[in-house]
């Protein structure tokens, strides 16, 4: 005991609850992340049923590339049930019994766990995120490639657009691909710098070759200005202005931009500036940033939820109301983080609170909880 009174709880029992907490909480992430894995490749295989390039071998490969991300968005609930596990264990085998009798407060039990939680979501975020983004990009485009057939690739990004669409023009089975420079946004029309656009015919020979110094997007085809047309059979020809028909929007082009899944921790700020300065609304991509900011402090308040609802003594009894009771509370965070998710997407919250309160007020309820349970 030090001088102040206070018991100190001693490093070999401080490593080992936390040893049988982050065992705990990985074993959850590990089981939960192959069950969601598992229904995530049945929707694959349900949606690759009519596509006869989305072959087994594809769907297993898409699926390998998802499962980093799977495995984020699980985190903070395997937080709290391997959380609730390992609490509960160490409460029926009458350890943390032992441990209160002896002077150890809730708080200093509840320190290595929380620091623990804590680390773990700040590894996911510095470390798993950029390695998830990688793999979530990939598995994107093999979706795109063979369970999307016909929406039309089209990517957006650094401020330049690439397009491939149907072109009758090049003839039967043609494509046109275009490629923007420096697109921006301004009010609700969209407009691009230098624009070339490669007209091909079905066996991908060049058909015609468009130059335009400037673009803007209309609805039903591109006003393209000082036009250069350079014909595989014919001498250059130039206009003034052409139009080039397009089904493109401009709502599709804001949806085309990478998704923040697809870009780590690392690279969202970059790619929100890059957004802001082409006129962009760049809500989706700030609120991945600072979820993933929010991750840390979301694990640290799932461990504290889990304690305060699996610490009650067994002799007490009504431990399995209070187990249940912290299911329904974790399951209860869960969907407020979704929802606070949903509203931040629309503008109808600010990012940082649709970010931060789902954590903030669940940190509330594990301390109220826990303080009852220490001096109530």
């Amino acid at each position: 005991m030090s001088r102040l009174g206070v018991v100190m709880i001693p490093p070999t029992l401080s490593l080992y609850i936390g040893r049988r907490f982050l065992l705990a909480v990985l074993g959850m992430q590990a089981g939960l992340t192959a069950i969601g894995a598992l229904f995530d490749f049945l929707d694959l295989l349900r949606q690759a049923s009519d596509k006869p390039h989305a072959t087994f071998g594809r769907i297993v490969v898409m699926e390998i590339l998802r499962v980093p991300w799977l495995g984020m968005q699980i985190l903070p609930f395997a937080v709290l049930l391997g959380g609730i596990f390992a609490f509960w264990r160490l409460t029926r085998s009458s350890e943390l019994v032992v441990a209160r009798a002896s002077g150890v407060s809730a708080w200093q039990f509840l320190a290595v766990p929380v620091v623990c939680a804590a680390m773990i979501g700040g590894v996911t975020t510095t470390v798993v995120s950029p390695l998830s983004a990688v793999m979530f990009a990939r598995a994107e485009t093999l979706y795109s490639m063979y369970l999307e057939i016909g929406s039309g690739p089209l990517s957006l990004a650094g401020g330049q657009l690439w397009l491939r669409q149907a072109d009758p023009a090049a003839g039967p089975g043609g494509i046109a691909i275009l490629h923007a420079h420096d697109v921006h946004l301004k009010g609700k029309a969209l407009t691009t710098g230098r624009v070339t656009i490669l007209q091909l015919d079905r066996h991908t020979s060049l058909h015609d070759r468009i130059e335009a110094a400037t673009g803007t997007l209309q609805p039903g085809g591109w006003r393209l200005d000082q036009v250069s047309i350079l014909k595989s059979d014919d001498a250059t020809k130039t206009m003034t202005t052409m139009r080039f028909p397009t089904d493109l929007t401009v709502g599709r082009v804001q949806e085309s931009f990478a998704s923040p899944s697809a870009l780590s921790f690392w690279a969202l700020p970059r790619f929100i500036t890059v957004l802001e300065r082409s006129g962009f609304s760049p809500t989706r991509h700030e609120l991945a940033f600072q979820s993933l900011l929010a991750l840390p402090l979301l694990c640290a308040t799932m461990a504290l939820v889990a304690a305060g609802f699996s610490m009650r003594p067994a002799r007490r009894g009504g431990a399995a109301k209070m187990l249940g009771a912290g299911l329904i509370s974790g399951f209860a965070l869960f969907m407020l983080s979704d929802v606070a998710a949903q509203f931040g997407k629309s503008g109808a919250l600010p990012v940082i609170m649709a970010a931060w309160a789902p954590a903030a007020a669940g940190l509330m309820l594990a301390l109220a909880l826990l303080l009852h349970l220490e001096d109530g």
